[in-house]
């Protein structure tokens, strides 16, 4: 799937125009980007979590000459997948729960609802 077919499936998913559906996905993908370029870590539960990793500078071979280069130090964007997506893709069961949650769909104009803790004290909201 490319970026023109997740906007037509946002579109039919939410009832709503292309025009809308492309401000709703590039909205969503500036903001991990910008949350990513200050080095914050993102987390879609069942789907899994975008960090960025730092890799130090090292000794490299340029391929073509042989020379020795220095490689300077980066950091690279890493996804790492959820369990729950892990899972789907290969073919194990998941709860109905679980799977109904993830189907459903969601009303953006609808409240998020309030955290309520559960049986450990732990705040669990409502869409995560």
């Amino acid at each position: 799937m490319n970026k023109a077919e997740l906007i037509i499936r946002v579109s039919e998913k939410a009832d709503v125009t292309q025009k809308i559906a492309k401000v709703i996905v590039d909205t969503l993908f500036d903001g991990m980007k910008e949350s990513l370029e200050k080095g914050e870590r993102i987390e879609i539960r069942g789907f899994g979590s975008f960090v960025v990793r730092d890799y130090g500078g090292y000794k490299g071979r340029n391929p073509k000459t042989g020379q020795i280069v220095e490689v300077a130090p980066k950091k690279l964007p890493f996804f790492k997948v959820g369990k729950e997506l892990k899972e789907m893709v290969n073919g194990v069961s998941i709860a109905p729960e679980v799977k109904a949650r993830a189907l459903s769909p969601v009303d953006p104009l609808s409240p998020i609802p309030p955290l309520k803790p559960d049986d450990e004290g732990n705040s669990q909201g409502g869409n995560s």
